[in-house]
């Protein structure tokens, strides 16, 4: 579907503990070897300014932030990444694979945390306008989930220990917005890591097409 001109956009989402991070590193490797220009980057996150409003946000205690001050920063982070690293290598024809991006925000703070899905939506427009074309939902049990990403996190721990009901909410959230969205695929992620990357890229190479 790239025209061999400018790139294209994937996504990952998913409740923490999904394995979205390991399913984008993956798929990075692979459409590298297949002969596609790559960039992997993360939400919140990705560029020199973004890294330092994400090591505000997700450090420190879960009310931290209000859930208007956690909007303005993650459109903050999200439109210096989108400047400074994703729209520049989209005009370079790079595939750019993202870990997070604003269909999490639509789901965290937007459904979540004072019902804002509406003031998210209007400030992407008005700040950010891009939107993925190709977004994979790691679709996990929520117990299953939380187990994981508590065995694995360190400083960046807000989230998380908001605990299972809030991840629960949160599977809901990205379900519902997957199936109001045709550039979403949803992936079972309750298998094994080779499984769940075999559908991944099968789905991206099909999508994307011979060397981008």
């Amino acid at each position: 579907m790239s025209d061999g001109k400018y790139g294209a956009f994937l996504t990952f989402e998913g409740i923490d503990g999904s394995g979205k991070s390991t399913q984008a590193r993956r798929l990075a490797d692979a459409l590298r070897q297949s002969g596609h220009d790559v960039l992997l980057t993360r939400e919140p996150g990705g560029s020199p300014g973004a890294e330092e409003i994400r090591s505000l946000l997700l450090h420190g205690e879960p009310d931290r932030w209000s859930a208007e001050t956690e909007l303005l920063m993650f459109t903050a982070a999200r439109r210096d990444h989108v400047e400074r690293t994703i729209q520049p290598a989209l005009e370079a024809g790079k595939v750019v694979i993202c870990d997070r991006f604003v269909d999490s925000t639509r789901v965290y703070q937007g459904i979540t945390r004072g019902d804002l899905r509406a003031k998210v939506d209007t400030l992407h427009a008005l700040m950010i306008g891009l939107e993925a074309d190709l977004s994979f939902l790691i679709d996990i049990n929520p117990n299953i989930a939380l187990a994981r990403a508590t065995r694995r996190i360190g400083a960046e721990a807000r989230f998380e220990s908001f605990g299972i009901e809030l991840q629960a909410t949160l599977r809901a959230g990205f379900l519902n917005l997957a199936n109001r969205s045709r550039r979403f695929r949803v992936i079972a992620g309750n298998r094994s890591e080779d499984e769940v990357h075999a559908d991944v890229a099968r789905i991206a190479e099909t999508w994307l097409g011979p060397n981008g």
